[in-house]
């Protein structure tokens, strides 16, 4: 049976495991280039980063590591040195230093810079924390002007009083205060990553799975499947049947046993498996991790299954002679059909398996009503003594020379037909009523016979109306998708096979057509959206590419430019190690990162990570339309990206020129990383700090 796999090629989730880590007050860093010695570009920073300093993403991008943008008048010139030294000797460093923001607002910043390596032990990477200690640093400040207008009243007393108070302020000093400050001190100097694990390596990490871990799709878990299956049908036959035909028959109660008692074990061992098997999460991602496994499995399923797999048939073994209220406890087995809800779409994924379990559904239907059709007989026929010779079994009785002439009883001869005879008769009776008005050869005759009859041919008007009224329907309606993808992959496998492509293209083909497929289940939407007016169809675009069109570069565009523009966006998706663009190329599009992560390289040297949110392409002339990229983009994860088509882009500028120039000048700005060929960034002293010319005494207003 053919089982959604996840996303199981290796990912780089360096990106995503830093900004995991890094929560709360520890949300404020940026990652640099550790392979260009001149500057050490920044290649990423964090929301937490752009909130505390006031500058934009793009503002920040490719300057320098050392943030000289964020110094100061009032910044250590010590501390520049010390910072430039940790940088070039490629070696961690931590302080205290004042920084400005780009309102140029003072505030202190516990600063912790540390270097990230590759596989190979090479440092490719500065990983840099900015923890703003303004507040704490301004208690520090208030406590030692307290202590200074102290010391000056004790100045006003008498020499022996002022020789006793100076020596109370030094012992203060000595064995309280400068301890406190100390602590204090060493508290905010701590490394904000002591409590946590060893920094992750930037390198694509490969799936850690442990040999005890079941995969969700190998051979074994479908097969096993299968088989927990066939069980369950088993529990849902026996289990009624054993509580309404068996009852308190000793003899033919233990006769299935030791089938029950194997059940109840495949269904233990079962709950065993799935603590141990991987599963797909909400994102796609298979979930390799024994903790997050246990936490999901008893969270949805573990109470049904343990509940099914409760060892009822173990109480035989002690002699419980309630043998009844047994049969009545293994009900609770049913629950185990749910499970079968949870895994339809598997088995839904061809027609004869449908077919199949639509037809297992309907003839277990017809196993219960007749269980239930017996027990009316036996129930009515002990209720009455005598006196009862009308009722359905006493018919069949008297037409097998069987007769029933001890009330009460079950079986034997002169006691009526045999167990057998009586189920194959109460089956013939419900499937006849199931699928047509029955033959009356068994017919109802009491009232309550004739009230469950009622019943059973309005169930089976319904199981028409729902099973067999639609099969041809399910069957054609999930045949064609499914026929369709099928005739694709065979198409792709084929295609392959005769230009004999070699196993990696044949992989990243199989499985970039595969994940899209799974995104629009084989749905073109520019083929369904064609016949749609253009009001409506550009209502449905902008929808859809919402996310792209409320970034700041298009808050200046009309509405009809937004809709004209919704037009030429496409989504897109990148695999792991897949590259968007290679350095030479023309460029074709803006692309807008929607989720995962890429990296910008050229020479093999890290430019820039690009993350959710981030805008990539370059900066557009009206006259110049043929731009070459300058660097490659890879994707590290599984990447969903949005395009708009500079063609097409083009094309609604020249219907906006009003626009048009605004969109020239903002793209600049807005661009996490610009790949027009030539295109360099420099960072300029000029622009490191802005409005130093404000007023000293205006920064000192934060610690008075």
């Amino acid at each position: 049976m053919p089982v959604m796999k996840g996303l199981l090629a290796p990912q780089n989730t360096f990106l995503d495991t830093i900004a995991t880590r890094f929560d709360g007050t520890h949300s404020n860093f940026i990652l640099a280039n550790a392979q260009v010695s001149k500057g050490f570009p920044i290649v990423y920073c964090s929301d937490g980063f752009c909130e505390l300093t006031g500058f934009s993403r793009a503002e920040v991008m490719q300057k320098s590591c050392a943030c000289k943008f964020l110094y100061g008048p009032e910044t250590s010139e010590s501390i520049i040195l010390s910072i430039d030294d940790a940088l070039e000797e490629r070696k961690e460093f931590k302080d205290e230093i004042m920084f400005y923001k780009k309102t140029a607002v003072l505030f202190w910043c516990l600063l912790d810079i540390v270097p990230i390596k590759n596989e190979k032990g090479d440092v490719v990477l500065f990983l840099a924390s900015f923890k703003d200690i303004t507040d704490t640093k301004a208690k520090a400040i208030q406590e030692d002007k307290r202590e200074e207008r102290r010391r000056g009243r004790v100045k006003t007393g008498s020499p022996f009083s002022s020789t006793r108070m100076r020596s109370s302020t030094v012992l203060y000093h000595i064995s309280g205060h400068l301890h406190s400050r100390e602590k204090s001190k060493i508290k905010l100097n701590k490394n904000v990553f002591g409590d946590l694990p060893a920094l992750p390596e930037y390198k694509v990490a490969d799936a850690k799975k442990s040999k005890f871990i079941l995969l969700h799709y190998s051979t074994f878990k479908a097969g096993w499947d299968w088989l927990i299956l066939l069980a369950t049908f088993y529990v849902a036959v026996t289990v009624p049947y054993n509580v309404c035909f068996i009852g308190d028959d000793d003899d033919l109660t233990r006769s299935t046993t030791v089938s029950d008692i194997a059940v109840e074990i495949l269904f233990i061992i079962d709950i065993v498996f799935n603590f141990r098997t991987t599963y797909v999460s909400k994102s796609g991602q298979v979930i390799f991790d024994a903790r997050q496994i246990c936490i999901h499995y008893l969270t949805t399923w573990f109470i049904i299954d343990l509940v099914a797999a409760l060892p009822f048939d173990l109480l035989y073994a002690f002699k419980v002679s309630v043998v009844s209220v047994v049969h009545l406890l293994k009900t609770v087995r049913l629950l185990r059909l749910l499970r079968l809800l949870q895994k339809m779409d598997r088995y839904s994924q061809h027609s004869t398996v449908v077919l199949t379990l639509l037809m297992s559904m309907f003839a277990l239907l017809a196993h219960w009503m007749a269980c239930i059709w017996y027990i009316i007989g036996k129930m009515e026929m002990e209720a009455n003594a005598y006196n009862w010779d009308i009722g359905w079994l006493h018919e069949l009785g008297k037409r097998l020379e069987s007769p029933y002439f001890a009330i009460g009883g079950v079986n034997g001869t002169g006691n009526g037909p045999s167990i057998r005879s009586v189920y194959i008769a109460s089956l013939y009776f419900t499937l006849s009523s199931l699928t047509s008005v029955g033959f009356g050869n068994v017919s109802a005759n009491t009232d309550a016979e004739k009230i469950f009859s009622v019943c059973v041919m309005l169930i089976g008007a319904l199981m028409h109306a729902l099973v067999f009224g639609n099969v041809t329907a399910i069957i054609q309606r999930m045949y064609s998708r499914w026929s369709q993808y099928h005739t694709r992959t065979k198409d792709l496998k084929d295609f392959i096979r005769v230009h004999h492509l070699p196993q990696s293209l044949k992989q990243r083909m199989l499985e970039y057509f595969q994940t899209t497929w799974s995104v629009n289940n084989g749905i073109d939407c520019n083929e369904l959206l064609k016949d749609f007016p253009d009001e409506l169809r550009s209502d449905i675009t902008m929808h859809l590419n919402k996310e792209i069109l409320e970034l700041s570069l298009f808050a200046s565009a009309s509405r009809g430019c937004l809709r004209s523009l919704s037009l030429h966006i496409k989504t897109s998706f990148c695999a792991p190690g897949e590259y968007l663009l290679r350095q030479g190329d023309a460029l074709q599009a803006i692309f807008f990162v929607c989720s995962g992560s890429m990296e910008v390289l050229k020479d093999g040297m890290v430019l820039a990570i690009l993350g959710k949110g981030d805008l990539i392409g370059a900066n557009l002339s009206l006259d110049d339309r043929v731009i070459k990229t300058n660097a490659d983009v890879k994707a590290l994860t599984y990447c969903d990206l949005q395009c708009i088509n500079l063609k097409g882009l083009y094309e609604v500028l020249d219907l906006y020129p009003e626009y048009s120039h605004h969109f020239v000048q903002d793209i600049q700005q807005d661009l996490t990383y610009n790949l027009r060929e030539g295109h360099e960034t420099h960072v300029s002293a000029s622009k490191c700090r802005t409005l130093y010319s404000l007023e000293i005494s205006r920064v000192e207003l934060i610690f008075n």
